[in-house]
Order: structure tokens, then C-alpha cells, then sequence
């Protein structure tokens, strides 16, 4: 998939299927917006305002606060590739958080799933 079709994703279309991907596992809704929060820096109400803007991946990760700055403590395989390797800034803050969306899933304890 190329990188601009998936940066012209909303958000809002993806987030669901995070949703579900977590409490398939046996997560909760909650879990996943501290996931979405500790990553961007939006709180809770931030959060869910870009959800009901239904903004693209590009304007979700220009607007969020703070890239938290254990960020590049995020390391692993995600579709193929490793997070780390990743050149393009905005694909790699995506893939970030599919790979904290995924740890959560399998079960990774939050202390875990947050790299502080």
C-alpha cells in the first residue's frame, strides 16, 4: 500500500477496527486511548474530538500535542518491516502505533506496552 493512500486514511475509519482488535483479545476500549494518549499527547477529550472530525493519519499526527519522547523506544516487526527502520517520519509514527495497538492485544502488560 502506498504511503499516501494510507496518510489520507481518517482515523476514524481505522480506530474501530483497533478497538476490536483489543477486546477480541480481551482489552478494553479504555486501554487503547491510553495507548493513542501516551503515543500523541491528545487527552481523552482531544482524542475523541479528532474522532468526530474524522481527520486523516497525516492531520491526526500534525495535530497530536507531543510525540511522546520514549517513542523511539518502540521497536519490533509490523507488516514485515521493523518499526525502527522506517525513514519516512509519518509512516513510522503509524507503524508505532499499530505496533503498540498489537502489543496490547497479545496481552503485554501496560507497563509493558509503554515504554517509559
Amino acid at each position: 500500500m502506498d504511503n499516501e493512500r494510507v496518510y489520507k486514511m481518517t482515523f476514524s475509519s481505522v480506530y474501530p477496527m483497533y478497538i476490536q482488535k483489543v477486546e477480541k483479545k480481551g482489552r478494553a476500549k479504555e486501554e487503547l486511548d491510553t495507548v493513542v494518549c501516551w503515543l500523541t499527547g491528545y487527552d481523552d477529550s482531544g482524542l475523541q474530538a479528532q474522532i468526530e472530525k474524522e481527520v486523516d493519519f497525516e492531520t491526526f499526527f500534525a495535530e497530536a500535542p507531543q510525540i511522546n519522547p520514549n517513542a523511539h523506544k518502540i521497536t519490533g516487526v509490523i507488516c514485515g518491516v521493523r518499526v525502527e527502520n522506517i525513514e519516512e517520519p509519518l509512516m513510522q509514527k503509524i507503524r508505532c502505533l499499530d505496533k503498540l495497538v498489537d502489543e496490547l492485544a497479545k496481552g503485554k502488560p501496560m507497563e509493558k506496552v509503554l515504554k517509559n
